[in-house]
């Protein structure tokens, strides 16, 4: 029986081979491109980018891994003054805890706001961090994510004592409640000393001191913390002498009484019963000296208490200029 032929020209046959040899190159670019879509951004993004000083001042000081330097950079980090920060990061963006940032999802911008105060130093490397880990976050792949939601979540519901935190996490959940573990995942990352081993070896991946961050954080928010603290002694001091100068004033004016009723008193019996009037003036001196030595009494404590007043508003003139100075749309306090 005659055996069927392949009646093609041999260049046909080549032709085609060649066809789906290319097809077979560029179906793997695609899956190749496909797959490193990222790198390739991100090379694209770092192509002709040099951080500024200040910028890459800021990952040395957070100890960056390249990786996170990577996702920072990436983001082209700017460190703004106020008139700019305000029109970068509108209000609705900005973050409600220590930090003064925002960051623009899809690896679109980190906005920082320049603060020069020496006092509220760290409060930009903080910052940083923060934002960086939102753009960190971005990256993570569904099952990644879900991994390390769960260990934030877990941590939050379990181990979370700072009230500072769960206050801020919870007006996270008020304002923004599809974002919070997204918010937790930059907080506890740079604010929280202690995680679980957990949190703890995944946020190595971005930084090689972590402590050094949650120092900052923690020298700063002091600032704040302790002077709210001195206010409130001082208020619960002023109050505790605003009770004590209010009795005294009315013991004083109690006592004025029976000195003015005893001098009338005293004044009559001078004439119609010496004996009387000899006798009782000893009393009557040793009253004036008691209300004279409670007129100084009651003055120290007005004297205490006018002092105090000073010293307290100075430090919430103080306070008020820290306030200022994380406060984007605000203007310089006169001194």
């Amino acid at each position: 029986m005659q055996q069927p032929t392949n009646n093609q020209p041999p260049t046909l046959k080549r032709r085609r081979a060649k066809q789906l040899g290319l097809l077979l190159v560029l179906l793997v670019a695609v899956l190749t491109t496909a797959s490193n879509y990222q790198n390739i951004a991100d090379w694209l993004a770092l192509r002709n980018y040099q951080p500024p000083a200040a910028i890459s001042s800021l990952a040395d000081q957070t100890t960056m891994t390249p990786l996170a330097r990577k996702i920072f950079y990436v983001n082209h980090p700017a460190l703004d003054a106020k008139t700019v920060f305000g029109n970068e990061c509108p209000n609705g963006q900005r973050e409600k805890t220590i930090v003064l940032g925002c960051y623009r999802g899809n690896q679109h911008g980190i906005f920082l706001l320049n603060v020069t105060d020496p006092r509220l130093g760290g409060v930009e490397d903080v910052t940083a961090a923060h934002e960086m880990l939102h753009a960190a976050y971005d990256r993570l792949s569904s099952n990644e994510r879900s991994r390390v939601d769960g260990l934030l979540q877990d941590y939050f519901a379990h181990d979370l004592h700072d009230q500072r935190i769960i206050d801020t996490v919870a007006s996270y959940r008020k304002s923004e409640p599809n974002d919070v573990v997204n918010e937790m995942h930059s907080i506890f990352g740079t604010e929280v000393a202690n995680l679980p081993a957990g949190l703890d070896q995944y946020y190595q991946r971005y930084f090689t001191n972590r402590a050094q961050i949650v120092s900052h954080a923690d020298a700063y928010q002091v600032e704040f913390t302790s002077r709210q603290a001195a206010v409130q002694r001082a208020d619960d001091q002023l109050s505790a002498l605003k009770s004590r100068i209010t009795s005294g004033k009315a013991d004083l004016n109690t006592r004025n009484a029976v000195i003015v009723s005893t001098q009338k008193t005293l004044l009559a019996e001078r004439t119609n019963n010496t004996a009387a009037y000899n006798a009782a003036v000893p009393g009557y001196n040793k009253m004036v000296d008691d209300y004279n030595a409670e007129v100084q009494v009651v003055k120290s404590l007005i004297e205490t208490h006018n002092d105090l007043v000073i010293s307290r508003n100075k430090i919430v003139l103080e306070e008020a200029q820290l306030v200022n100075e994380l406060n984007s749309t605000a203007t310089p306090i006169n001194h």
